[in-house]
């Protein structure tokens, strides 16, 4: 594997490059060291796609260790992307030595400035208790780049593409969970059927219920498991919840999956936004085997969802007399406001494709 550094990450790593080594772009790589909250970050920026590798936070003594960290953070980042466990052994075989070499393409230095960036950018969502930062090298790859033809990609679909092309088969294929997510809704019926891959972590079903549901994520929000009607355990996403103790565990979601309480437990409650209370119930209906994604999609659904603070379901009863009665003297400016909220019929055919750039 070529690992084509810059100058700064060279003197960092205090080695001497290799001066002719040639690899076929998919097992090649751009890297360079950035410094992200008074700590030393390695991207690394693959030559073919352009998917992005993050280590964060590293010490003198893990750069001692950077040919395994670096290969584990390979592995590890797309086994989260849930690419078949033997494509990814395969893949790190095929080119198993790391060779390190100067930059020699002012265009690939280019899109790993660009990498770096939105790295940089998206700092805030490091773990900073780990060094491999998989779900933010996945998120990072998710973002659109331009390439020679004026045209933009997803790194992340072309890693996939690549993949499929090496191994000559699909790269895919996980466990999955079939949801319906209601919202506790009096007077209106709003549903949403989800698949959901089984190792889909709390954090990233909150995206998913975000998009399904049309929410801007401008407030905090909760998961309960539910044992029958007895609550089991709270997934909080803040800190400050545990100034508000309970008689249920509480604990963070951060890196809970799916898969540590489905299919024993059956039923979650969701709650969004604590000042109008959006309740969410999420049952299990159903286990796929064999899904050959790698991310959600919305099946089946019915409603549309009341839109960002509109105060509860007595203010989504407001605002819909509101806008059915061009007599209503706010009639225009709520139309108006509803739009600025994003309030929209359920377009299925749209909340996939958002669900499948939201990995």
């Amino acid at each position: 594997m070529l690992i084509q550094c810059t100058k700064k990450l060279l003197d960092q790593l205090k080695i001497k490059p290799d001066l002719e080594k040639q690899e076929t772009p998919l097992f090649s790589w751009h890297a360079n060291l950035i410094t992200i909250d008074r700590r030393k970050t390695i991207v690394l920026m693959n030559d073919s796609s352009r998917y992005t590798i993050v280590l964060y936070g590293l010490k003198a003594k893990d750069i001692k260790h950077l040919n395994e960290l670096i290969i584990d953070a390979i592995r590890q980042t797309l086994l989260d992307e849930l690419v078949k466990p033997e494509i990814v052994e395969r893949f790190l075989e095929r080119s198993p030595e790391i060779v390190y070499t100067k930059t020699k393409d002012r265009t690939m230095v280019a899109r790993l400035n660009k990498a770096c960036d939105n790295v940089w950018f998206n700092g805030e969502k490091l773990n900073p208790d780990q060094i491999i930062q998989s779900a933010e090298s996945r998120k990072v790859s998710t973002l659109l780049v331009g390439d020679k033809s004026g045209n933009y990609v997803c790194p992340n679909e072309l890693m996939y593409r690549d993949l499929e092309t090496f191994s000559k088969e699909s790269i895919f294929s996980c466990k999955a969970v079939v949801f319906k997510v209601t919202l506790g809704l009096e007077n209106h019926n709003v549903w949403r059927r989800v698949i959901v891959p089984i190792e889909t972590t709390f954090e990233q079903l909150h995206d998913i219920l975000q998009i399904v549901f049309g929410w801007q994520d401008s407030h905090l929000h909760d998961f309960c498991v539910f044992d029958n009607k007895r609550p089991v355990v709270n997934l909080v996403c803040s800190d400050d919840a545990f100034d508000y103790p309970s008689d249920i565990p509480m604990i963070m979601e951060t890196d809970r999956k799916l898969s540590d309480f489905i299919p024993k437990y059956s039923r979650i409650k969701y709650i969004y936004d604590f000042g109008d209370n959006w309740e969410h119930y999420i049952e299990l209906e159903k286990i796929e085997e064999n899904y050959a994604k790698n991310y959600s999609v919305c099946l089946d659904s019915d409603g549309t969802a009341p839109p960002e603070d509109v105060g509860g379901e007595a203010g989504y009863d407001a605002f819909l007399s509101a806008i059915a009665d061009p007599a209503h003297p706010d009639h225009e400016e709520i139309i108006e406001w509803g739009g600025m909220q994003g309030y929209t019929p359920f377009n299925r055919e749209l909340i996939n494709r958002m669900l499948r750039r939201s990995l």
